[in-house]
């Protein structure tokens, strides 16, 4: 199968499952017939060419597996297979989309635990694997296994509910799928692009939906901004290029003034929240020439209304650099001594990498040092293991 047909199977995965999900449910049985379908087409798509109609092609053949599971019931059979026949001429992309948002919002059912509907969407609708959201959510694979699992029952049959109270989750789903695009937590690649791409698409989407949404556009603005810089976060052999060192000549210009214009409209006429917030702080970065331009105490302040907004410790690791930059390093490593004992990091390598950076800059070379090969032991990712790994013999 070529990473052409790949890729585009992964995007149309979610628009297929939602529309099937939508017109049949039974969330399994759907799900299984979309893997069919999708395995079908990486066999006959390469040798007998793309159809014209590539989401509606799918639909039929994952139609036919429902139906052929359904074979029992001769009525509604015939019914389905009509209804799908019908509609594979015109279907296209863009009639899709809305489908692939109704997935969203039947993850995040209201049925289901946070945690939950977290994980189910990130499986359904991010494609991501279920050792993925493990490590997301730093819990064991079998335990997100079980969750997946046991969600799935619990919105067997389900209807698609609409409901604000699930926007949080569904814009928290969205910001996780994008984070993991942008740095994968395991494997060989620094980025997956294709999930960062898809995280801004679906979130336009709920933007396009809800347009007077603070939190929306502030999600949206901080992914552009965000992924404006995407280019040079790594080298050509995939090393990992840290923001002070990157090349911000090359930075994609569209997406910082798309985002920049997005937020500092919404600041003005919304609510705040905690996803503005952190976008406002990607607008200094990327506002600012060099590393030692960047308005340091402004982005201090910002990190301080993030951790009253959403208290949460990686914000007070990115907190405690930007103390560290203002106040100095010491100032700094004081503040993530208060993280030792919070359970959700203690471990984490990025614990161990912030205060090796401060201690670092605090001109504790040796220290660091040791506080770097902790965190490389700590990462599943190869391009940070590397980069942490370079970092004790500088």
């Amino acid at each position: 199968m070529s990473a052409d047909v790949g890729d585009l199977l992964r995007r149309l995965a979610p628009q297929v499952l939602g529309t099937l999900v939508r017109r049949h449910g039974q969330f399994d049985a759907c799900e299984d017939a979309v893997q069919e379908a999708l395995l079908a087409a990486s066999v006959q798509w390469p040798a007998q060419g793309m159809p014209a109609a590539p989401v509606g092609w799918l639909v039929t053949v994952a139609g036919r597996r429902l139906t052929d599971q359904w074979r029992s019931d001769n009525a509604r059979r015939q019914r389905e297979l009509a209804s799908v026949g019908q509609e594979v001429a015109d279907t296209d992309l863009t009639k899709h989309v809305d489908d692939t948002l109704r997935l969203l919002f039947l993850c995040c059912h209201p049925k289901l635990s946070a945690p939950s509907q977290v994980a189910l969407t990130l499986r359904a609708v991010g494609g991501l694997t279920t050792a993925q959201i493990a490590h997301a959510f730093l819990v064991p694979e079998a335990t997100m296994a079980q969750r997946i699992s046991r969600a799935k029952q619990t919105i067997k049959g389900a209807g698609f509910p609409d409901g604000p109270e699930r926007l949080p989750v569904v814009l928290h789903v969205l910001y996780l799928i994008f984070n993991e695009g942008y740095t994968a937590t395991s494997g060989p690649d620094l980025q997956r692009v294709e999930l960062t791409t898809e995280a801004i698409r679906l979130t336009r989407e709920v933007h396009r939906l809800l347009p007077d949404d603070g939190e929306v556009a502030g999600l949206l603005a901080l992914m552009l901004l965000t992924h404006a810089r995407r280019a040079t976060r790594g080298t050509a052999d995939g090393a990992l290029v840290p923001l002070a060192d990157q090349d911000r000549t090359r930075w994609d210009r569209a997406a910082i003034d798309e985002g920049v214009a997005m937020i500092t409209h919404t600041l003005a006429v919304a609510p705040l929240g905690p996803y503005q917030v952190q976008a406002a702080i990607a607008a200094v970065h990327d506002e600012a020439e060099t590393t030692e331009d960047t308005d340091w105490p402004q982005v201090l302040m910002l990190y301080k209304v993030l951790d009253r907004l959403a208290p949460n410790p990686m914000a007070t690791l990115n907190r405690a650099i930007a103390t560290a930059m203002v106040h100095g390093p010491q100032a700094g490593l004081d503040l993530i001594a208060e993280l030792d004992a919070d359970k959700r990091v203690a471990g984490h390598y990025r614990l161990d990498a912030v205060r090796a950076h401060l201690l670092d800059l605090a001109g504790k070379h040796e220290e660091a040092r040791e506080y770097y090969r902790n965190a490389a032991r700590r990462t599943v990712s190869l391009p940070e293991r590397e980069y942490l790994l370079r970092k004790t013999s500088g």
